[in-house]
């Protein structure tokens, strides 16, 4: 593996299974203070933002701000969820294992806060592969994906050039940012399939796909 001097991972969806227990409580709690949301319409619409765009989404739609105890009531059901049913996505602590063996940089750059990656990982039991100095938020930069501040801020604190890095996605959003940070992305079709990322260089369904990608010569054209 000596294509790329850093992957950088998304988080929700790509290392931590969270991504259909944070989308139907999202649904829940948007219905409940009368914006009816189905989890269909919050994966398209939420997944891979940050918070914030919940947020103006809302608001655009409605006319209403959301309460200011929103994000807190929301990340105390999402914690409490992720405590009883996270898990890591499957396969991906052998992606994480061969890019160590390799002497292959890593990090997660994520939509989610700093508490929500840490309590994500802990109880899926990835913590012990990323320390704090590999964790970078969309709370760390003025805008979230689709905008590519997040996987910038995280090449630029570990030292490595754009162009030499490669995003693992999940959601549209987050595909975007990479593009535009001038980043090569590989998409995972776990629950966004493969039409909808279309800018990715490669797209995959199974970890062990990825290890192929990161390994590869060149750009791959898709599946």
């Amino acid at each position: 593996m000596t294509r790329y001097d850093l992957v950088i991972f998304d988080n929700d969806g790509v290392l931590v299974d969270s991504e259909r227990i944070s989308n139907r409580l999202m649904a829940e709690y948007l219905t409940e203070l009368g914006h009816p949301t189905s989890f269909e319409e919050s994966v398209r619409n939420y997944m891979g933002r940050a918070m914030r765009s919940v947020h103006d989404q809302v608001r655009e739609r409605s006319g209403r701000r959301l309460p200011a105890e929103f994000d807190e009531v929301f990340h105390t059901r999402v914690f409490a969820a992720f405590r009883r049913d996270l898990r890591p996505v499957a396969g991906v602590a052998e992606v994480l294992r061969s890019l160590a063996a390799a002497g292959i940089p890593y990090c997660v750059a994520s939509s989610g806060s700093h508490e929500r990656i840490r309590v994500g990982h802990r109880t899926a039991g990835l913590d012990h592969w990323f320390d704090e100095r590999l964790l970078f938020s969309a709370d760390d930069v003025p805008q979230g994906k689709p905008a590519p501040d997040l996987f910038l801020h995280a090449a630029r604190s570990i030292g490595v050039a754009p162009g030499r890095c490669v995003v693992v996605e999940d959601s549209l959003p987050g595909v975007r940012a990479a593009r535009a940070a001038g980043m090569h992305v590989y998409g995972y079709t776990a629950m966004t399939p493969a039409a909808v990322l279309t800018d990715a260089d490669g797209h995959f369904s199974d970890m062990a796909e990825l290890i192929a990608l990161l390994g590869s010569d060149r750009p791959s054209s898709g599946q």
